[in-house]
This record gives C-alpha cells, sequence and structure tokens, in this order.
C-alpha cells in the first residue's frame, strides 16, 4: 500500500459511517453522480475497521443511487500524515473516538470531523457503472448446462427393442 493508501471496490455492507449527513448535500450529490455519471473521488476509509473518514455525503448518495459496490481509498488511520481536526470549535476528538463510534454506529453530527492528509491519495474518478453489480459473475446469465447424452444402455440398437 502507498503512503496515501490503496484504492479498492468494497461492498455498501462493509463500510460503516462515524458521522451523520446533511439531507440537502446528499440530494444535490445524487443529482451531480447521475448527471455526471461518475463519483469524483474515492471515500476514505480506515483500513482494517472500514469506518469512513471522509466521504460520509458521497457515500448517502451512493446509497440512495442502489450501488453494490463504494470506490475507496483504504488508509492506514494511524499514519501521521492524516490529520483529525474538527469543522467548528469544541473538544478535541481523538481517532479512536472516530473508529469507536464508526463501529458502534453512534455517530457525531454532520460536519463534526474534518479529515486531511499531507500528501492527499491522487485523484481518481470511478465510472458509476463500475460500482452496480456486486459481482457482474454472479448477475451474469448462467448458460443452460449442455443436454445430456443418452447413456449407451438407453439407445436401441438398429434392430432391437429399447430396453424397458
Amino acid at each position: 500500500m502507498s503512503r496515501s493508501g490503496r484504492f479498492a471496490l468494497l461492498d455498501v455492507g462493509e463500510l460503516k459511517e462515524h458521522e451523520e449527513v446533511e439531507a440537502a448535500a446528499v440530494e444535490s450529490l445524487v443529482r451531480e453522480i447521475e448527471k455526471d455519471g461518475v463519483v469524483r473521488e474515492p471515500i476514505w476509509v480506515a483500513e482494517g475497521s472500514h469506518v469512513i473518514l471522509n466521504g460520509h455525503h458521497r457515500f448517502a448518495a451512493l446509497l440512495l443511487l442502489g450501488v453494490a459496490r463504494v470506490p475507496v481509498w483504504l488508509v492506514d488511520y494511524e499514519d501521521a500524515s492524516i490529520k483529525l481536526e474538527r469543522w467548528k470549535p469544541g473538544p478535541q476528538i481523538h481517532k479512536e473516538e472516530v473508529v469507536r463510534r464508526g463501529r458502534e454506529g453512534k455517530p457525531f453530527p454532520p460536519k463534526t470531523t474534518r479529515h486531511s492528509f499531507t500528501s492527499p491519495p491522487p485523484h481518481r474518478p470511478t465510472p458509476l457503472s463500475e460500482l452496480r453489480d456486486a459481482d457482474p459473475s454472479i448477475d451474469a446469465p448462467v448458460p443452460p448446462p449442455p443436454p445430456a447424452a443418452p447413456s449407451r444402455r438407453a439407445r436401441p440398437r438398429a434392430g432391437s427393442a429399447p430396453e424397458t
């Protein structure tokens, strides 16, 4: 994994939210993603815990769009290059609390935490079409099995009566 993370497509059920979202922002993102047909930036996710660090609104929009997978940067949350701050003044929040709230399903209010990288992951747009099916091979039509060849016993010989 590079210092800035590893790109992956994760099933929506694997991700854990640590922060609530603002409905208006989600609705706006749904329209944008539908219009563009692309998710402009992957969501930042802590490797191992799969807690979303940055991208809760994108995640909520993708859920509304009915995707099966989400583009993510899996990052080492313990890395000192990932900074955690608050959007508004308040008591300091620690990375451990972010992970705990994500795991326990007890999110902060919207726009409480602000994560940043000293070296952010590269730009990586992902087409919406790549996110629709959980596994294209599962949803692909299964061809019918070839017809079974009749066994030699069931095949009548020329000039003989079939076996019963």
